[in-house]
């Protein structure tokens, strides 16, 4: 009897697998689901409705501590802390929540995704462990949510597919000739950029050039004035009556 109640107690305490795989948001399509430095997950609606008593949290993982991670690590402490992360940290717990955060079913137009890595005030503050700071590279990182009862854990999810982030170019991988026409666009709006400086400094040429020469030419001489002679006519005159 005593041997069966020595099975019975681990199994009493084993934490559940929830059939649950946290994703990369899909719908609506965002553009900005991965940055440089965050990534956008769906919120676990109508995964942990049986554990209305609980805390959730969100593990960020690094690499292999995806496989590693002791359940046990409580949140808000040195092995779990965002400050101490990716390096002695591999892991940190962080966007702690309750199922009143997560309804099931859904409201209409309810936000329903999580941006980890939004928070910027709190990277440096090790009173705040927990805080959902950006994130230090491109990973690639796994997650899980996380059921706590008080300390203890009860129920989890299973990890994400690995999620990696968005990486700049460099300015010297920037290729400028991947158009097959780039090179001769560029040729065609050099030689019209030099006629059209021609054209311009040939219309102010001639506009100086006008300007100069008709200013010459332009004079004006007096009207000779018009004499306007009086003529009598001698041969015309009245005649008086008709002398009687």
């Amino acid at each position: 009897m005593f041997p069966l109640l020595l099975l019975l107690v681990p199994a009493a305490h084993a934490i559940v697998q929830l059939q649950y795989k946290p994703a990369l948001t899909q719908s609506p399509r965002l553009e900005g689901a991965t940055t440089a430095s965050t990534f956008v997950l769906d919120q676990p609606r109508c995964v942990f409705d049986n554990y209305s008593n609980t805390d959730i949290w969100l593990v960020v993982a690094l690499d292999k501590a995806a496989f590693t991670f002791d359940n046990t690590s409580a949140p808000g402490t040195n092995e779990t802390s965002f400050q101490h992360f990716p390096d002695p940290v591999r892991a940190y717990m962080t966007l702690n929540a309750t199922l009143a955060n997560y309804p099931c079913p859904k409201p209409l137009r309810d936000i329903t995704v999580l941006r980890v890595g939004s928070e910027t005030s709190c990277v440096g503050d090790n009173a705040r462990p927990t805080c959902n700071g950006p994130l230090p590279g491109p990973g690639p990182y796994w997650v899980k949510f996380l059921a706590l009862q008080g300390s203890k854990p009860v129920a989890e999810t299973d990890w994400s597919e690995p999620i990696t982030l968005r990486t700049a170019k460099p300015a010297s991988s920037i290729s400028t000739t991947d158009s097959r026409h780039s090179a001769g666009m560029i040729a065609i709006t050099t030689i019209l950029s030099i006629l059209f400086a021609i054209l311009l400094a040939g219309l102010v040429a001639m506009l100086v050039f006008c300007s100069d020469s008709c200013g010459d030419s332009s004079t004006f001489s007096k009207p000779e004035s018009v004499t306007v002679r009086r003529y009598n006519t001698h041969h015309v005159y009245d005649q008086p009556a008709a002398r009687l």
